[in-house]
């Protein structure tokens, strides 16, 4: 086996007790310089819709190809050296597909801010991780980013990952990376990728089929193993996932939103417009720091889950 579940297992170490500290090498990263230089090329405003979807196709293919093409190469290249040399390289581009420390920290720094009492800075860092607008967000509207950053994040940057780590090694969890750093920076409805982003937004919407559902029921079970209110968290999932816009991201933030008992979603500013998001959840506790830091311990322990989840998979297909 190219990639054993050990690997699997210490790349998953490796992201708790390292993160991604801004030093070291990090292929998203350069994926992410990739689609902006690709973008240059392929997209074109003024174009007509139609030339527009095109092009954002044959943007997707070059992107993906071009990621699939040097993964793939590389892991050949490292086996053809050296076992070790391959097992190395195999277990450090898994490590950098996982994302649960630097989840945490990153609303660790917008929360540490708030319980200085500085609002301001807690808007910029939140700036730093979300899309919308937070120049004028209180409190409360912070705290309720965080914990919607954070629940749906839990499905694209720890159980995808995972998920497709188990089904194809290293090689397919980049693949996946692409397409979703992808949708990330051109999968949006506005004027300039409405037609040029569409396939990579619905590309991601398929990929994160199986993974957005598989974090809904593992935020359920995390609920019951923390002494959140589970059987809420499967309710609300079950009630409301489906009045998102996005047929993925109302599960695994449904559950959360259950599981703590507060109400999610709600009117925010994008790129300078009103958007009225359905809600999720019921109005009950008040989104305060402690509801912050509740949602991170059920976010690590449905991370645990779902590394046992993508260890079983292993055993099932090897």
């Amino acid at each position: 086996m190219i990639f054993p579940p050990w690997s699997l297992l210490m790349a998953y170490l490796l992201d708790l007790l390292v993160g991604d500290p801004r030093w070291l090498p990090h292929p998203i990263r350069w994926i992410g310089a990739w689609i902006s230089r690709c973008e240059r090329i392929f997209l074109q405003t003024h174009a007509s819709r139609l030339q527009q979807l095109v092009m954002g196709i044959l943007f997707w293919f070059s992107v993906v190809g071009a990621v699939a093409f040097f993964a793939g190469l590389a892991m050949r290249v490292a086996f053809g050296i050296h076992w070790t040399a391959g097992i190395f390289l195999s277990t450090w581009m898994a490590y950098t597909v996982l994302a649960t420390r630097s989840l945490h920290g990153e609303s660790a720094d917008v929360a540490r801010a708030l319980a200085l009492g500085d609002l301001p800075l807690a808007r910029e860092r939140l700036s730093w991780i979300v899309s919308r607008d937070t120049s004028r967000l209180e409190e409360p509207e912070i705290v309720r980013a965080l914990v919607e950053t954070v629940a749906e994040n839990i499905s694209d940057g720890i159980v995808a990952p995972l998920f497709y780590l188990a089904l194809g090694g290293p090689v397919l969890a980049m693949v996946y990376k692409a397409v979703n750093t992808m949708d990330s920076m051109v999968g949006y409805m506005n004027d300039r990728y409405r037609h040029f982003g569409w396939f990579a937004a619905k590309v991601d919407d398929w990929v994160n089929w199986v993974p957005a559902r598989a974090s809904g029921w593992l935020l359920v079970l995390g609920a019951a193993l923390t002494g959140l209110d589970w059987r809420r968290a499967q309710l609300t999932m079950k009630r409301d996932a489906h009045k998102m816009k996005s047929p993925n991201a109302g599960y695994p933030e449904g559950a959360a939103a259950g599981a703590l008992g507060v109400q999610l979603g709600g009117s925010s500013v994008y790129f300078g417009r009103k958007v009225d998001k359905p809600t999720l959840g019921d109005r009950g506790h008040p989104l305060t720091l402690k509801i912050y830091r509740q949602m991170v311990r059920l976010m690590y322990v449905t991370s645990f889950l779902a590394l046992l989840m993508a260890l079983l998979i292993m055993a099932l297909i090897s």
